[in-house]
């Protein structure tokens, strides 16, 4: 479990094919290498993956064919930044929303507004993954927990603040981009056990 509040960005040092999968290795700028262990969950770029193995200045990870078709991470190349995040301890502070690290589809950025504190972002999802998302709601938006600003039958908004600016790379991307999503975890579960009371259709 993670709560969508970004430990660290760190830098795609390898990414190598294996048959249907991708090995990555990835370098932190703050995490401490030497305080991971095997077998552990880290989200990248909103997606949860095992360490599975430790290097001196890098880990590895492994995403599978089923990740890849799922999610942003099959483009990602050597270089380019991702958002880490360590999976919750228990007793922690859950500062954003409870976030599973497992995405629910890939949206794109369809306008940006630079509004003196903040920049508005406009994404638009996959069409079924709207009726999830909820005006002054929770999303992941590669694994950032923001508040829904505004929502329309195209899409829906965020405003991001000068920090998530810094400490992210969504306001460095371009109109186009694509962006992993996750939609609030409690909604899904809901709506999937309010689907047995429905009366059935005749």
């Amino acid at each position: 479990m993670f709560t969508g509040l970004v430990e660290d960005l760190g830098t795609v040092t390898r990414a190598d094919r294996r048959s249907d999968a991708m090995v990555f290795t990835v370098r932190p700028a703050a995490i401490r290498v030497a305080d991971l262990a095997l077998g552990e969950s880290i989200a990248h770029d909103g997606v949860c993956l095992t360490v599975t193995q430790v290097h001196r200045d890098a880990y590895e990870v492994l995403a599978g064919a089923e990740t890849l078709a799922r999610t942003t991470l099959g483009q990602r190349r050597v270089g380019e930044v991702l958002h880490l995040e360590r999976a919750l301890a228990l007793g922690a502070r859950l500062g954003g929303h409870m976030v599973a690290g497992h995405v629910d589809g890939v949206g794109e950025l369809m306008s940006r507004q630079d509004r003196g504190a903040n920049i508005v972002l406009q994404y638009r999802p996959p069409a079924p993954l709207l009726r999830y998302i909820v005006e002054k709601g929770s999303i992941a938006i590669d694994g950032v927990s923001l508040t829904v600003n505004r929502v329309d039958a195209d899409g829906f908004a965020v405003a991001i603040i000068p920090h998530t600016v810094t400490a992210t790379h969504l306001g460095a991307r371009r109109t186009g981009a694509r962006v992993n999503l996750e939609v609030d975890l409690i909604g899904k579960y809901v709506e999937k056990l309010l689907g047995g009371y429905r009366p059935k259709e005749s």
